[in-house]
């Protein structure tokens, strides 16, 4: 799934694909903002996101648009 993190006072927004499922970012989310700590999530190629939860400015988490394959009238 596609996660979107917005930071305060940052001009660019953090995208990346997640396996994390909606719940479990957005328990690590809320958890970094009522604590003042810092967020984790992993992204699908094993990297680590780390954003400070006083920092947040918004988190977008969404499904992955899926591309579509062959022709077709629309």
């Amino acid at each position: 799934m596609e996660v979107k993190i917005g930071v305060q006072n940052v001009a660019r927004e953090i995208t990346f694909e997640s396996a994390q499922s909606p719940e479990q970012v957005s328990e690590a989310v809320a958890a970094a903002v009522r604590d003042g700590s810092l967020l984790t999530l992993q992204d699908d190629h094993g990297r680590t996101v780390v954003v400070p939860g006083d920092r947040l400015g918004y988190v977008e988490i969404g499904e992955a648009a899926k591309s579509r394959v062959g022709f077709g009238s629309l």
